[in-house]
């Protein structure tokens, strides 16, 4: 790599000052307004629970960061399907929508439910693995440690907020 390829301490940018593309490898590069260019970035969020669209930082692979995103929804396409993509390959956390079965209301019990990502079924080894985030977000850690989320209980159907309440 050149100099110009990637500075040493990249400054921080707002907002809408950057291009985004992805290189041959599959890898993020952004270029500034400048056009210096920064390969290997990676969007990190700020608050991935409460905020998944607020405050996303953009992160050199050296762990520096190189420009800020204050709301997702205001920086132009294709940058933003990009970061989404991005996004969604890195962070796996199903959002549960319904729960279909429990195999027992005492743990470690099988829970069957449906997700944004389709059916699946995950141990529950204990009711300490269900934390509240906020007043009405769960979050649900397997046994295998992988995290599914609640958004909102009040919004599960009436026979999933049964089943979870024995748990709550």
């Amino acid at each position: 790599m050149n100099a110009s390829t990637t500075p040493a301490t990249p400054a921080t940018m707002p907002t809408n000052t950057f291009q985004l593309e992805r290189d041959p490898f599959g890898k993020l590069v952004l270029t500034t307004d400048t056009g210096a260019v920064v390969e290997g970035v990676v969007p990190v969020r700020a608050f991935p629970i409460q905020s998944p669209e607020v405050g996303i930082s953009l992160v050199h692979t050296d762990g520096h960061e190189v420009a800020w995103v204050d709301q997702l929804s205001d920086v132009p396409e294709p940058a933003q399907s990009l970061i989404r993509e991005e996004l969604r390959v890195r962070e796996f956390m199903p959002t549960i929508l319904s729960i279909s079965s429990v195999s027992s209301f005492s743990t470690p019990c099988t829970w069957r439910v449906t997700t944004d990502r389709g059916d699946t079924s995950f141990v529950l080894r204990g009711d300490e693995d269900i934390r509240r985030v906020g007043l009405s977000i769960l979050l649900i850690t397997d046994s295998h440690g992988i995290q599914f989320l609640i958004r909102d209980a009040a919004t599960l159907s009436r026979d999933s907020r049964k089943i979870l309440d024995r748990f709550l």
